[in-house]
């Protein structure tokens, strides 16, 4: 009786399985049956040769993914830069503004324009990084 195969556990599975690799090796194996050993150098260099074509493959496959995750990874970190020089723009311009507004005629009115102009700066800006974060 054969023994059931073994099953890797689901971490260890690569992200996915080339089924012509299998079937190249099985294909392999039954010329090798057939053609005798003296052909055995010639077909495990054919393996050898398919083996170096898919890490060749895979291997700039990880690169690219690597690229992209480097990009996505510098765009957020320009991103969070960016709200926070907004955020302590916001508040050097708040105190003067609060203090000019509280000393003219308009007092606590031009103290709210002046407080909901920098927070409509704000939010236009949170909102546009939610909308460029969305596509």
């Amino acid at each position: 009786m054969s023994e059931p195969p073994r099953r890797r556990p689901p971490h260890a599975q690569p992200p996915y399985r080339d089924l012509s690799t299998a079937a190249d090796v099985e294909a392999a194996w039954e010329a090798r049956k057939e053609l005798g050993p003296e052909y055995e150098e010639h077909i495990a260099s054919g393996l050898a040769d398919r083996v170096e074509e898919l890490v060749a493959y895979r291997t700039a496959e990880l690169r690219h993914q690597g690229t992209v995750r480097t990009q996505d990874e510098e765009l957020e970190r320009t991103a969070q830069r960016q709200r926070f020089v907004l955020g302590i723009i916001s508040l050097g311009i708040g105190v003067p503004v609060t203090g000019i507004a509280g000393g003219t005629d308009l007092g606590l009115t031009g103290m709210i324009i002046g407080w909901a102009g920098i927070v409509g700066v704000n939010l236009a800006n949170a909102l546009s990084g939610r909308r460029r974060h969305r596509r």
